[in-house]
């Protein structure tokens, strides 16, 4: 199946809790004067209009990016990934993916590889990102779990990795963990992000568990609800990342800020964020 669009859903809760993050680790592995490479294995477009059709059919970006935009005596962090996000824009009415947003914050040096297979967000993706690409990245229409693990060992022995499928099918569950699971013999010291969706399906319940035993002394959790879960027990209540190597930096920066990033996404009472991190 490939009928998942982040256009639906851009801007919203669940990427504010992954660009935040994102935005956190690359601006750790700045400080080192040494090249890294960024792959991405779900793209998407790169770019997305705010105003447009599909962004305006569930207006999600209202309670995420909407909120963020609009808040005030934030957190120094949030500030400066709001500040970020606002410089990096062509204009107020549109938002970035993690492709965009990872462009805007590496370096000359650093490389990126982005993976995209559905073939009209592939072809948004080439016309938003190639051109600012240059030389320094290609966007490749082809499975970015395959596509993760016939890079790696990256030349550059530093990477950062987003996993971010749509978890439009059971098997994406099992996809990610697999994927993982060969990365880590190819590449034991990336840095490897994977955001999932928090869901009262048990696929998605397990998944951190499954992740956390991957690499059971170097990891962190970050979950972010913002609304009581649905009696009939669908929908999306929140959305969670798992970091496999994380910067020694990212725990404490979001005990810092989770708090007032979950007030300031709460749909409801039912609110909350978890923290749990085993770093060495």
């Amino acid at each position: 199946m490939l009928s998942y669009r982040h256009a639906f859903h851009a801007g919203n809760h669940a990427d504010m809790l992954k660009h935040f993050t994102l935005f956190l680790v690359l601006e750790y592995f700045n400080r080192k004067n040494k090249p890294y490479w960024y792959i991405d294995t779900h793209s998407g477009a790169g770019l997305y209009d705010l105003g447009g059709s599909e962004a305006q059919k569930v207006g999600e970006h209202q309670q995420g990016i909407g909120r963020l935009r609009q808040a005030q005596n934030l957190p120094a962090l949030l500030q400066a990934f709001a500040g970020r996000l606002n410089s990096m824009l062509p204009q107020p009415g549109l938002y970035c993916g993690s492709p965009w947003l990872a462009l805007s914050l590496t370096r000359p040096a650093d490389k990126l590889r982005l993976f995209e297979l559905h073939p009209a967000d592939f072809q948004h993706l080439q016309h938003n990102m190639q051109a600012r690409l240059g030389r320094r990245g290609l966007t490749l229409q082809a499975d970015g779990y395959q596509g993760l693990v016939s890079l790696l060992p990256p030349p550059a022995r530093r990477a950062v990795v987003l996993i971010d499928p749509p978890y439009e099918e059971k098997q994406d569950y099992t996809r990610v963990v697999n994927t993982l699971k060969e990365s880590l013999k190819r590449f034991a010291s990336g840095c490897y992000l994977v955001w999932y969706p928090c869901l009262s399906r048990e696929e998605s319940r397990r998944l951190p568990q499954q992740l956390g035993k991957l690499s059971p002394e170097n990891h962190l959790q970050a979950e972010l609800y913002v609304k009581t879960p649905r009696a009939d027990g669908f929908g999306m209540h929140g959305s969670g990342i798992f970091v496999i190597n994380p910067p020694y930096l990212l725990a404490q920066q979001l005990q810092q800020t989770l708090p007032a990033l979950t007030a300031l996404l709460a749909q409801d009472s039912g609110a909350h964020f978890v923290l749990e991190h085993q770093i060495p």
